[in-house]
């Protein structure tokens, strides 16, 4: 994706909190196309996690931030060993 690229964001991308942490969902592509979406996530302390792998749909994406979410609770975002690469 070049620097000049437009970016179209899911409408399921936005702040998420629980337990009184907020982090932001960003799940995007390079406008007009059919490219596979890109997650990141951006905590408060402005870490980002970035999945390795894209996704074919962003419900596919937004679905698995809940899943982790539900598996390993917000926090993990927080205490990840490495925050840039989930």
């Amino acid at each position: 994706m070049s620097k000049n690229s437009k970016l179209e964001h899911s409408e399921l991308a936005g702040e998420f909190s629980e337990d009184g942490i907020t982090v932001l969902v960003d799940i995007f592509r390079t406008a007009g196309s059919n490219e596979d979406w890109t997650m990141e996530v951006v905590t408060q302390g402005e870490d980002l996690i970035r999945w390795d792998e894209p996704f074919a749909t962003d419900r596919e994406a937004f679905d698995e931030f809940l899943a982790t979410v539900a598996r390993d609770g917000i926090r993990s975002f927080l205490d990840d060993a490495d925050p840039s690469v989930h």
